[in-house]
């Protein structure tokens, strides 16, 4: 019997490693797409590298003739789209290449692959950046969407053009709408592991103190390796839809510092005026600095996800909690 055969973009990614060995574990064979760089990005993968049924290929959302020969040659039966310009913060300063890569690079995709094969199923990575300023908590695939990033505006492009080929085309098109989903392979930009990591060096006496923005900003924090089994889900599934993919729970940016520094065998003390605020530990060092230049220009302050229809409809639910992901996150750092 002939393997099923995956695409998985943006390979050198936190998400796209658990994929691909999933999928691997699933007796898969695999194709990781990644950009050309002039340094090897690969850490994430290096251990896959090499392993029967995946290899690894150029390609760039940016240019549709890269991802129709790619098509072509390997001929997925399913495609995974995880590549983007995905961090929040820097689509504020790079806004336009975040619209062409993580807005328009979904339309590229997906009309290389009605050009190629129609046949062959695709799943877009939403976010859930795209609700923005939330109408209801928490939210579902019905919550109105209030974008208040360029990254968000531009996922908010990929989830309607993907619908739209879903809907014009016939294609087999899935968004899953992914909540922040963190693990010790998160990149070093992003909030969880920001924190984790300079406070592990801060315990480790490398370094004074973390610099935070917003410490009261609240996000549904799970797992990265428990959400890719819902994007494998998706695509089995016997027709197309779209589905939140979350915990269910929220915590602010300040509880993910005191579990941090719990597993750390520190307790935080806050003072300040909430602006320019700091946290002690119990030894009188200062272990967090507000600093107001990481806050963004339009904050996104409450995320919580409501996985109803994934539950009853993939038989899909989170497997690991806030402190158990905080708990691997920080015991990974210190033996990394």
């Amino acid at each position: 019997m002939n393997k099923k055969r995956a695409l998985v973009t943006g390979a050198t990614g936190q998400d796209a490693s658990y994929l691909i060995e999933f999928l691997l574990k699933k007796g898969y064979q695999v194709c990781g797409m990644y950009r050309r760089t002039s340094t090897d990005n690969l850490s994430r993968i290096k251990h896959l590298v090499g392993v029967s049924d995946f290899s690894l290929a150029y390609g760039d959302l940016q240019d549709i003739s890269s991802l129709i020969s790619l098509i072509a040659n390997f001929k997925p039966t399913e495609v995974y789209n995880l590549a983007s310009q995905s961090d929040v913060g820097a689509s504020f300063k790079l806004p336009l290449q975040t619209a062409d890569i993580t807005g328009v690079g979904v339309l590229r995709m997906l009309e290389a692959i009605r050009q190629i094969d129609p046949t062959i199923k695709f799943y877009q990575a939403s976010s859930s950046e795209m609700f923005g300023k939330v109408a209801e908590v928490p939210q579902n695939e019905n919550t109105p969407m209030n974008v208040r990033s360029p990254y968000g505006a531009s996922k908010l492009f990929g989830y309607w053009i993907t619908r739209n080929y879903r809907d014009s085309y016939g294609m087999f098109a899935c968004n899953g709408i992914l909540f922040n989903h963190e693990s010790p392979r998160r990149g070093d930009n992003f909030v969880t592991k920001k924190i984790v990591k300079q406070m592990v060096e801060v315990w480790k006496r490398e370094r004074e103190c973390v610099e935070l923005g917003n410490l009261d900003s609240k996000r549904d924090w799970g797992y990265a390796e428990d959400y890719v089994e819902a994007m494998f889900l998706m695509l089995q599934a016997p027709k197309p839809d779209d589905y939140v993919i979350a915990t269910g729970e929220t915590h602010s940016v300040r509880e993910f510092v005191e579990e941090t520094a719990k597993q750390l065998d520190w307790t935080i003390k806050w003072s300040g005026d909430g602006i320019n605020e700091i946290g002690t530990n119990q030894f009188g060092d200062v272990v967090v600095k507000i600093n107001p230049e990481f806050y963004r220009p339009a904050e996104v302050d409450l995320l919580v996800g409501d996985y109803t229809k994934a539950y009853k409809e993939l038989g899909w639910q989170p497997t690991t909690k806030f402190k158990k992901l905080v708990q691997l996150m920080v015991e990974a750092e210190l033996n990394g």
